[in-house]
């Protein structure tokens, strides 16, 4: 059985960006995580055998913390591989957004969706 395990709206500073500015000043990024295990506790009730919320936030964090990116995309990619690579899931999508952008034109914000499977 697969389980879709997500957070929505994980906010974690970071000091990412194409422009000095941003990359100097830093900002807020929020990242949307979606996360597909099998079984992922269904039947034992068990936090041992699924996804931990909180060590997939620590992982964000980590990566979002510990690395300095141009591009959101290159920090969606980051993520999705580091979250591969630390959890027994079989699909990771992240998409992260950033709402403090600047353009010519007032936006929300913009965002950068990154999604993997595991083969």
């Amino acid at each position: 059985m697969e389980v879709v395990i997500e957070i929505q709206g994980l906010e974690v500073m970071g000091f990412h960006g194409a422009t000095k500015r941003e990359r100097k000043e830093g900002q807020p990024f929020l990242f949307d995580v979606e996360l597909v295990a099998h079984d992922a506790g269904v039947r034992s009730d068990q936090l041992a055998d699924t996804v931990d919320y909180t060590q997939v936030v620590d992982r964000v964090r980590d990566v979002c913390e510990g690395e300095r990116f141009n591009l959101i995309e290159a920090l969606a990619a980051a993520v999705v591989d580091d979250l591969m690579e630390h959890f027994p899931i079989s699909r990771a999508r992240v998409r992260v957004r950033k709402p403090r952008v600047q353009l010519e034109a007032p936006v929300e914000f913009t965002a950068a969706t990154i999604e993997r499977t595991r083969r």
